[in-house]
């Protein structure tokens, strides 16, 4: 995806501000099969940043609140599930936006959960999915989901990222753990 497309550029060297967001990924294990499930949503057509694109759960963290319970309460939001025990496992800074005297970011807390409720709703953000992990990788995904999912999986540590647009204008996604 092209930077400009996020409202990402190259932005002024120095301190910003960044807008936090969560991104929350749940696991499960399907009764029937007994393999190991990831809940997705699946972007509305008409939604402006990653229609028809998977990604994990999320949303921004309101003035004032800490950023687990914005995670629990994106969550509860979007999908309907409460009490799921979330870790933090990963920060992510993306690259300053452009405009205004003062540029800014987003700072992205990523959490990962597991849960034996599979029943969910949909808080209108997109569909809700229960997916196979062997076939996440075969999904329309957000882009930087390629190389974030399978850090989160392979390894226990935290996972560090840092997003910014390249010289030919694409996203760049930079991971460390």
């Amino acid at each position: 995806m092209q930077a400009s497309e996020q409202g990402v550029g190259p932005g002024k060297s120095g301190p910003y501000q960044v807008v936090p967001r969560t991104l929350i990924f749940v696991t499960s294990i399907n009764p029937a099969s007994g393999g190991e499930e990831m809940l997705l949503i699946a972007g509305a057509p008409a939604k402006r940043l990653w229609a028809n694109k998977y990604n994990g759960i999320g949303g921004h963290v309101e003035a004032g609140e800490e950023f687990l319970a914005a995670a629990h309460r994106e969550l509860a939001e979007e999908t309907g599930l409460r009490d799921v025990a979330l870790t933090l496992r990963g920060l992510i800074n993306i690259a300053v936006h452009p405009d205004g005297d003062t540029p800014s970011g987003v700072a992205v807390f990523v959490f990962t959960g597991h849960t034996d409720e599979r029943t969910v709703r949909s808080g209108g953000e997109g569909g809700l999915h229960w997916v196979a992990l062997a076939d996440v990788k075969s999904l329309p995904l957000v882009d930087d989901l390629h190389q974030l999912l399978p850090l989160l999986r392979n390894s226990r540590g935290m996972i560090y990222g840092h997003y910014r647009p390249g010289a030919d204008g694409e996203m760049t996604y930079r991971f460390r753990s």
